[in-house]
């Protein structure tokens, strides 16, 4: 049996002209190709078919190179520069092509209309072709009504109601579908359509789906799911034939919080767990679980806690949203950056982030000293000859970066000398710039203080977070009005009369943690105390404290 069925009315036409016709078929999910040879075309208009009882008054609609565009942008972008709204059938990618179908030629000729009026990231214009067509699959084979209520009462009876779950592992062979001689294939769109529009109309609210061993091999029938079932929050996809992640961008619209891909083929194509956990997670920002396994924190930044960061100045033009979330990342960016152990930043650095370093001295120039440890990885075009090191000192890789990072002078940055200038922001991409002072806080150039430009390019790294893909820091020696004003908050409120004396080194902490976290200096102490003056743990324990809400309003320094 196969999956296709071919038109009866196309097998022996006794009254055409003789032709040679040579037909292919491929699986369901391709495309039927047909070559006519030495035949007039019809002059008779088309007729009702009978069999499905649609009219072949319908279009494919082709995108070439469609497969390098997700469905929702592509859909959205077309609908846009359409004068009039349409609804896709059939939705799916073959080879490299997007296809989908519309039924009514009003719609088709608009369509045809809006052929290169899109253009792409790349500036590259969108091509559309639209050609006449039999119905899509899933409409020749649409589930008739009795297939279609037993298939409903096969997912009630596995809809598990307190927890909103609905199993449908090894679907094709349950009894009460087989018993009827139902065969329900999820690679099949019309399969895979049916159960989504009863779980559109019957578990509006679901949560977890399982589709485990149901020999999925591509998603795009499950692509519909973000409109049917948006509120999903757990997908299991393990033991199906899934071989690319590429797959699950199909879906990535969902916000998953935990997904099952283990025993797929696409599992065994990365080269290592952190690999094939980075991967899922540009697909799915705010997983919580793969396969089982609770996933590190991303660095996640909670904008409701953008107190902390007021001593900051800005000159920026967007939400105010969107300014907490800025403010915020540099707070914990450089809370972790200042703690003497810069391990912690490949939280917020995909695999394939970019950075460099540049100082504007050429080594055979007087430079300050304190700018000569900086010559060695500097990556000023302007100075720099050789070839090799102008690639070498680019930096690739997260690894190479938090090397590079850690290998310079420990700092302490002060806060709230920084001025933040956002400078570009799209719906992918955020480009920013954090100019302001620092002080190296060991070595011969201890209490130096040196001005820094750094610029940021970030992608969204999920929910209220920031991924930087490329970081660009430009280190110069600070002038003397920036100098003098730097690091301006008084110690003589450091220690009181009944608590012991304070060391040199701990002033300073309590200074550096209340400047990053907000907090008045006697807090700050306190905060540093309890943690035996260790102040990564510090850190940590404040960002806890902070985001459940357990640190009091007067611990915090009054900004006027």
């Amino acid at each position: 049996m196969r999956d296709v069925h071919k038109d009866q009315q196309l097998r022996h036409t006794p009254y055409s002209i003789r032709c040679d016709r040579r037909m292919k078929w491929h699986s369901e999910d391709e495309i039927c190709i047909t070559t006519w040879r030495n035949r007039k075309p019809p002059g008779r208009k088309m007729r009702q078919n009978t069999q499905d009882g649609y009219t072949r008054n319908w279009f494919k609609v082709t995108i070439p190179y469609g497969i390098k565009y997700d469905k929702s942008w592509l859909m959205n972008s077309i609908q846009s520069h359409c004068s009039a709204p349409f609804t896709p059938v059939d939705f799916h990618y073959i080879r490299n092509r997007a296809c989908f179908f519309v039924q009514d030629a009003t719609t088709a000729s608009v369509l045809k209309d809006v052929s290169y009026k899109i253009c792409d990231d790349e500036n590259r214009k969108i091509c559309i072709f639209v050609n006449h067509s039999t119905a899509p699959y899933s409409v020749k084979n649409k589930l008739k009504p009795g297939q279609m209520e037993m298939l409903k009462l096969t997912m009630n009876k596995r809809y598990n109601v307190s927890q909103q779950a609905l199993d449908l592992q090894n679907l094709r062979f349950d009894p009460d579908l087989m018993g009827r001689d139902i065969d329900i294939i999820l690679n099949r769109r019309n399969c895979m359509a049916a159960t989504l529009k009863i779980i559109e109309r019957n578990f509006p609210e679901l949560l977890s789906l399982n589709l485990c061993n149901n020999k999925l091999y591509q998603l795009d029938g499950l692509s519909d799911i973000i409109e049917k079932a948006p509120k999903v929050k757990t997908l299991n996809l393990s033991k199906n034939k899934l071989e690319s992640a590429w797959e699950l961008g199909k879906v990535k619209g969902l916000k998953l919080e935990e997904l099952w891909l283990e025993g797929n083929p696409l599992c065994s194509t990365f080269s290592d767990q952190s690999a094939y956990v980075s991967a899922i997670r540009d697909c799915f920002p705010k997983l919580l679980r793969l396969d089982g396994r609770e996933l590190s924190a991303p660095m996640i930044v909670d904008i409701d806690s953008s107190e902390i960061m007021k001593p900051c100045k800005e000159n920026f033009t967007g939400s105010e949203t969107l300014k907490h979330l800025v403010l915020q990342f540099l707070q914990q960016y450089y809370s972790i950056y200042d703690s003497g152990d810069r391990q912690g930043l490949p939280r917020c650095l995909p695999d394939e982030a970019c950075f460099s370093l540049a100082i504007p001295f050429d080594a055979e120039d007087s430079a300050p000293n304190s700018l000569r440890k900086y010559f060695e990885d500097s990556r000023n075009m302007k100075t720099l000859k050789d070839p090799h090191l102008k690639g070498e000192l680019l930096r690739h890789t997260k690894r190479d970066i938090v090397d590079s990072l850690s290998a310079l002078p420990k700092t302490q940055h002060d806060l709230s000398s920084i001025l933040v200038d956002m400078w570009c922001q799209t719906e992918w991409m955020l480009c920013f710039s954090v100019n302001g002072v620092f002080k190296e806080v060991e070595g011969q150039s201890q209490g130096s203080v040196l001005a820094f430009t750094r610029t940021f390019i970030a992608t969204p790294g999920g929910s209220s977070s920031l991924c930087i893909v490329n970081d660009e820091l430009f280190v110069r020696d600070a002038s003397p009005q920036e100098t003098q004003s730097a690091f301006s908050i008084p110690v003589s409120t450091l220690s009181s009369s009944s608590e012991p004396s304070l060391s040199q080194e701990q002033q300073e902490m309590v200074q550096a943690f209340s400047a990053q976290s907000g907090m008045k200096l006697e807090w700050s102490q306190k905060c540093l105390q309890d943690n035996e003056w260790n102040y990564t743990r510090a850190g940590q324990v404040f960002t806890m404290l902070q985001t459940e809400g357990k640190i009091p309003a007067e611990a915090f320094k009054q900004i006027s």
